[in-house]
């Protein structure tokens, strides 16, 4: 599901232009999941982004499903998100 991160690299990049961003592709993992066999994939993301300053977790969280939209249609069954500010990833936070 390479082309799937591609894409959610390219649009959470052109949304929330993060200084971090990883994505881990979990969907192995669920094999036989019902999700899965539709063909959405389970993926974790880790974005730091000052797009995040001021926001509330799920302010972040609707920021990034926003930025999304057509991939959480059809593409993304499930997503884990980890969205920090810059100064939160400096210190080392995790909320």
């Amino acid at each position: 599901m390479k082309e799937t991160i591609d894409l959610i690299r390219h649009s959470l990049t052109t949304a929330l232009k993060p200084s971090l961003l990883e994505i881990i592709d979990n969907s192995a993992a669920h094999a036989g999941h019902a999700g899965a066999k539709q063909g959405g994939g389970h993926y974790n993301v880790t974005i730091v982004s000052a797009a995040f300053e001021k926001k509330t977790l799920v302010q972040r969280h609707q920021l990034i499903y926003a930025a999304l939209d057509e991939l959480m249609k059809h593409d993304i069954h499930a997503l884990g998100i980890n969205a920090l500010t810059p100064t939160e990833e400096t210190k080392g936070s995790t909320k």
